[in-house]
This record gives structure tokens, C-alpha cells and sequence, in this order.
């Protein structure tokens, strides 16, 4: 290979890079008109255009793709993950067109990325299925009878992709219907396909994978597991090797079976067998037949490469590794940085302020000024640590965390720090419902820390440190600050030395203005980060008191981020309930339903299917209260 195209974006774009300049090799990103500026862009040796900015106009089409690869004078291609890097069409179209495809051979894409066939193939090696149902009927009838022999829970999943699109809970016969129609929506709207399968939930289980990696010349080898039980909505947050649930006896069962699956295959590249563990019994998920996004805490453990491992198979040679030879030191945790509200809310905006932390591996493409667009996936980047010990790197990352600046848009970041610095994560106890079941006492847990450093982060923001120590103001200034809704009166007397006496409700004290990054956004908010707190703040001083008046008692739904509406359930003049479903957003490939606070009735509906609304935007309005 000479000159390598990588048919992707982001941060695993510039991760593939990365590793093929270090071999020498020239490259050749592609971008949407949304990914114009990106880093990727600037870092490969060309670029070509795409255009579109949605990823079915862009990265997901074929054609395009192709048509860059011979522009760009590529003799070969790296997918990376997501988009197309599972689709067998593409996979055999970059063959068709005399280029390397790097990634393995269009049958196993197709045997082993339909999560259907992977499991029937699975069976008949003897590796261990859950109960369910993957046969190509996909009428509900079918779903509902085959659903009654499985039992209840039962997960509906997409026979396509990965990524938790798709996956839906069903606790009961009564949810089944809707659990199939919006599982098959978003599975079509994510893969272009919107085939299901059914099987038997696990409660209380570990989600661990096997990393794969295979050669044309028949060998196969693991590189451990990963254990990635802490998610949201069916996707990862939290990834570390070695699982604390995994010793050796049951490292080398779960080895011996990822490889016999890839191996059944015949599997070229490398590839990710995942599994439900409960107890010391594991189950197949299904194999991803590609890079991973959580690669890295492999990578730091083994000191392998695995892009480059990649990159030779695909020309064709052998491992450089026999199994026995494998050694795992010490122990990595990786986060996923998403650009996402503490409710999982993904949200578009602009990179205003952006400082990296030291010691740790961060895998990104942030820049100050870089738009986060709606269009795409809301991961941001990767941070990675590695330590002798896994309390080690635990604090390392916790640090990371804490020290990371990012201000213009909501992260997780906080959320992740909370996550990790749980007593259930850090006693290595984390099962797949962790999140579920602490994300509310963890949102409290945070928005408490947020209103003990509001007032400071509002003195930061509107105080800035003076140069010079001039006279101040010698008149105490009233001051009324918003934070989540909630109004904080203060008066504030400068003094010369620089320090603040603030009188609220607590009393008088005497502070400087918090250590604090701060930027102003286009709405008139303060986007503040004090130490480890993030939080948004806006000065009220001046706003008229809210006098209630004729609209009292009446109410609104405004869109929580930016997306597109794919569907409307409220019509003027209708009554609805607490909970009940109002519209549904599509953004950042997920599909978020907007329900009522409380019972209502409806008086205008302001948006309609296959719009574009931005945050904030007047969606429904309801009649006031007699």
C-alpha cells in the first residue's frame, strides 16, 4: 500500500492517520461539506470533497466513496468504524474497483455483521447463545408468537450495525408492539436496514468482548477481553482491560470461543466478539467486524498497534504474534467524551474553549471554533489511562477529567468522573444496569455540586480579575443570577484589593471570584467550569419580575437540542397525558421521544415532520389553566 484513504471522520479518522503516516504511507481524507475545517481534514496528505451534510448524502454513500479512492490516486481503503465499515457492499465495491480493503472479506461481513446469522453460525460450533429468534419472517405477528415462546424480558435488537441503535427492553407482551416499530425505525434510519431479532434478556449481566485478530494465512489469535458494562441507551461509556470479573480460566473459554467464531468465518483482520457474562457463564452478542472505538485500552495494555496490525494483514501478512506470545500488563480505562447533557441529551454548538489534559492518551478531533454538527455521532473523544493497577488508573483518569477544559456545549464529562469515582465502579462491581439505576442519585449528586459553586461561577463570569487595583465601585450592585431555572439574589461590593463582599440569604462573606474558564454564548449564558464543575449561568439583574398575567398557567415544549423531526403525535385541541409521547427527534443518529410534564391540553403544535429545529425552538404550546 502506498497511499491510504480512510472513509471515515473524527477522531478515528485522524487515529488512522496517525499510524499510517508512521509507516510511511501517504493518505487521503474525505470530508462532508459539514467536516469542511476538520482536523482530519488538514492532517492527510489530500482531502477530497464529498458534499452533503448529512451521512446519507456523505459518508454513507458508496458511490462517492469510490470516486474520492480514484481521485485521490488510493490504492487502498480503511473504513474505520461506524458508517460503512460493516457494510459487505462497500467492502466488495472497493475490491470491484482493484483497491486493498482494509477490513475482512465481504462473506464475513455478511455472515458475521448480521447479528442473525453470526448466532446461527455460533450454534453450530457450539459457542453460547441466549434463546430468541432470528428468522428472516419480520411480521409483528411473528414477533408476537415467537416473543411468547422466548418469554419476558426479552431484548429486540437490529440484525444490522452495532452501537445500541436499534435495542429496545420489552418487559411485557403490552410494550412489544411499540418496542418493534421504533427499534425497526431507527435500525433502518442507522443501516439502511430494518430487519430484528428477538432474544432473551439478562438482568443483571456483564457486557465483556473478545478482541480478535486473524491473518489470510489461518491464524487467529485474542488479545484479551474488555469489559464495557457501564452505557447508556445501549452504548458504551466506560471500557477497561482487564475485566475485574475475568480471571485466566475464564479469559481462555471466552478466547478459545471468539476465535472458533472468527475462524468459522474464515475472518481476515481484526474484529471484536461480544458477550453477556453472568456469573462464569457468558453468552454471544454478536461479533463487530471491525475496529472498535475502544481499541485503545487494548492497545495500551498489549503495546501493539492494532491499525497497523490492520494495515499488514490487509497486505497480506502474517501475525507477527503467536498467542502464546501475547502478554497484557497493568490495566487501562477508557471514557467517552460525548457531546451530551446530563440526560443523555446529545447537543450541537461551537468549541469556544478547548485545553487538553496531560497524562493520559486522548483520542480527538476538538479545536477551538469547531462546530459540533447535528449530523453526526455525539462522541467527541476518548481519554485513555493506563497504571500498574487499576485503582492507579482510576485516579489517573479521574484527574484527566477533572483537569479537561471544553466550554461552549454541554459535555459528560462531569458525569463520567462521577461514574468512575462510584464506590460500584471502583469496586469493580459495575453490571450493565449500573448506569440506570445510579444515573438519578448521580445527576443529584452533581447539580447539587453546580448551585454550591453557582455564585462563584457567576462572579467569575460577570467580575473578571481587574489588572490594576484601581478604585472600585464604592455602591454594593444588586445581582440576580439564573442557574437551571433557579433565581440567586445577591449584593455585591467591590473592593480595591480585588476580593468581593457578597450578601445572600446566608449572610455576608468575603471571596475573589472563582479560579474559573468562562465563555459567554450566543443566548446571553455564561458557560463556566470551576475545578471540577461544569455549569451554565446567566445574569437576570435586569429582567422585569415575572407578574404572572394572562398566559399563566399555560405551557410549553421547546426542542432540548438540535435534530430533526421524524414524528408528531400532538394535535391542537387534544388532551394529553402525564408521560405521554408529544413529538419525536432524530439527532445524532439516536431517536429521542418528547413527552408531556403533565396532563394537558394541546393548544398550537409549532413543528411539523422533517423539519429542522434548533435548541431551544417552540415545538408545542398548551392551553393555560382555568
Amino acid at each position: 500500500m502506498r497511499r491510504l484513504l480512510v472513509a471515515n471522520r473524527g477522531e478515528i479518522a485522524r487515529r488512522i492517520l496517525r499510524t499510517a503516516h508512521g509507516m510511511g504511507m501517504e493518505t487521503v481524507a474525505v470530508y462532508s461539506d459539514a467536516d469542511a475545517d476538520a482536523l482530519h481534514v488538514r492532517e492527510a496528505t489530500t482531502a477530497q470533497a464529498l458534499g452533503g451534510l448529512a451521512s446519507a448524502d456523505s459518508y454513507l454513500r458508496i458511490d462517492k466513496l469510490i470516486a474520492a479512492a480514484r481521485a485521490g490516486a488510493a490504492d487502498a481503503v480503511h473504513p474505520g468504524y461506524g458508517f460503512l465499515s460493516e457494510n459487505a457492499d462497500f467492502a466488495q465495491a472497493v475490491l470491484d474497483a482493484g483497491l486493498v480493503w482494509v477490513g475482512p472479506p465481504p462473506d464475513a461481513i455478511r455472515t458475521l455483521g448480521n447479528k442473525a446469522a453470526a448466532k446461527q453460525l455460533a450454534q453450530a460450533r457450539g459457542v453460547p447463545c441466549l434463546p430468541g429468534y432470528h428468522g428472516g419472517e419480520q411480521s409483528d405477528q411473528r414477533f408476537a408468537s415467537e416473543a411468547l415462546r422466548i418469554g419476558f424480558p426479552l431484548m429486540v435488537k437490529a440484525a444490522a450495525g452495532g452501537g445500541g441503535r436499534g435495542m429496545r427492553l420489552v418487559g411485557s407482551p403490552e410494550q412489544l408492539a411499540e418496542a418493534v416499530r421504533s427499534a425497526r425505525s431507527e435500525a433502518q434510519s442507522a443501516f439502511g436496514c430494518g430487519d430484528l431479532l428477538l432474544e432473551r434478556a439478562l438482568l443483571q449481566p456483564r457486557h465483556v468482548e473478545v478482541q480478535v485478530v486473524a491473518d489470510s494465512h489461518g491464524h487467529c489469535i485474542h488479545l484479551g477481553e474488555r469489559d464495557c458494562s457501564v452505557q447508556r441507551r445501549h452504548q458504551k461509556l466506560v471500557e477497561e482491560t482487564p475485566s475485574p470479573a475475568v480471571d485466566e480460566a475464564l479469559r481462555r473459554r471466552m478466547g478459545e470461543s471468539a476465535v472458533l467464531l472468527a475462524q468459522a468465518a474464515g475472518y481476515v483482520g481484526a474484529g471484536t466478539v461480544e458477550f453477556l457474562l453472568e456469573g462464569r457463564e457468558f453468552f454471544l452478542m454478536e461479533m463487530n467486524t471491525r475496529l472498535q472505538v475502544e481499541h485503545p485500552v487494548t492497545e495500551m495494555v498489549t503495546g501493539l498497534d492494532l491499525v497497523e496490525w490492520q494495515l499488514r494483514v490487509a497486505q497480506g501478512e502474517a501475525l507477527p504474534l503467536a498467542q502464546e506470545q501475547v502478554r497484557c500488563d497493568g490495566h487501562a480505562i477508557e471514557v467517552r467524551l460525548c457531546a451530551e447533557d446530563d440526560e443523555f441529551r446529545p447537543h450541537a454548538g461551537t468549541v469556544l474553549h478547548f485545553l487538553p489534559p496531560a497524562d493520559v492518551r486522548f483520542d480527538h478531533a476538538i479545536a477551538e471554533g469547531m462546530a459540533v454538527s447535528p449530523h453526526y455521532d455525539s462522541m467527541l473523544g476518548k481519554l485513555v489511562a493506563y497504571a500498574p493497577t487499576r485503582d492507579q488508573a482510576i485516579d489517573q483518569l479521574l484527574a484527566a477529567l477533572n483537569a479537561l477544559q471544553l466550554l461552549g456545549l454541554p459535555t459528560n464529562r462531569a458525569l463520567l468522573a462521577a461514574c468512575i469515582d462510584h464506590p460500584t465502579f471502583r469496586s469493580g462491581q459495575a453490571l450493565i444496569p449500573f448506569l440506570a439505576e445510579q444515573a438519578a442519585d448521580l445527576r443529584r449528586t452533581l447539580r447539587g455540586r453546580e448551585s454550591e459553586a453557582a455564585p462563584a461561577a457567576g462572579l467569575a463570569a460577570l467580575f473578571p480579575a481587574r489588572q490594576d487595583h484601581g478604585l472600585a465601585c464604592p455602591f454594593p450592585r444588586p445581582l440576580r443570577l439564573r442557574h437551571r431555572e433557579e433565581l440567586l439574589a445577591l449584593r455585591v461590593q467591590e473592593r480595591a484589593d480585588g476580593r468581593l463582599d457578597v450578601e445572600s440569604t446566608a449572610g455576608i462573606r468575603s471571596l475573589r471570584p472563582a479560579n474559573a474558564a468562562c465563555v459567554r454564548l450566543d443566548d446571553g449564558r455564561w458557560h463556566v467550569q470551576v475545578g471540577a464543575v461544569d455549569l451554565f449561568v446567566e445574569d437576570a439583574s435586569f429582567e422585569p419580575p415575572n407578574a404572572g398575567g394572562a398566559a399563566a398557567g399555560g405551557g410549553e415544549l421547546r426542542a432540548p437540542f438540535n435534530g430533526r423531526v421524524i414524528a408528531v403525535h400532538a394535535a391542537a385541541g387534544a388532551a394529553v397525558a402525564h408521560g405521554e409521547t408529544l413529538l419525536v427527534l432524530e439527532s445524532m443518529k439516536l431517536e429521542h421521544a418528547l413527552a408531556s410534564s403533565r396532563g394537558a391540553v394541546v393548544q398550537a403544535v409549532h413543528a411539523q415532520a422533517g423539519q429542522q429545529v434548533a435548541t431551544g425552538q417552540l415545538l408545542v404550546t398548551f392551553e393555560a389553566r382555568p
